[in-house]
């Protein structure tokens, strides 16, 4: 199984830039992992937060590949603590066959149509982070989650 962690517009801050990279490298001793970007939509003072979502989608669901399993990280989804996040990726892992996508939308959110062509929706908290934080809440958990797998001292109970 390949996983890949979908984001909507680059990480800008440099710290947030060299800790995520630190944390996916790290992931990788466990399997293959990725993050792609969709760029930002330009010019976006002329559009409603509907359009804005639209068009993302768009750009979103052609990044999608078939038999992709597609997992949002939306405020409306399932808490997980770290420990059933790994049984999460434990069984995701077992199951998929080709990509499972995370996906990390846009600043209001995703179109409903990739609503409708995702499996399930998580979420990290219910506070509210920025886009540049998630990205880095995700990776490290990703990794705890694949240390506690691993039975690694990273994790403490």
């Amino acid at each position: 199984m390949k996983t890949t962690l979908l984001v909507v517009g680059r990480t800008v801050e440099q710290h947030f830039i060299t800790a995520i990279d630190d944390y996916v490298q790290r992931t990788h001793r466990y399997f293959s992992f990725d993050m792609e970007v969709i760029p930002e939509l330009k010019n976006t003072k002329s559009l409603t937060v509907e359009q804005q979502k639209e068009k993302e989608g768009e750009l979103i669901s052609k990044s999608f590949q078939p038999g992709d399993v597609i997992v949002l990280l939306d405020e409306g989804g399932k808490e997980m603590r770290s420990v059933e996040f790994a049984d999460y990726m434990k069984h995701k892992m077992n199951t998929v066959n080709k990509r499972l996508v995370f996906v990390i939308g846009g600043p209001y959110g995703f179109s409903p149509k990739v609503y409708q062509m995702a499996s399930e929706k998580l979420s990290l908290s219910r506070m509210t982070f920025s886009h540049q934080m998630i990205r880095l809440i995700f990776v490290e958990q990703l990794y705890r989650a694949m240390t506690i797998l691993n039975g690694g001292p990273y994790h403490h109970e």
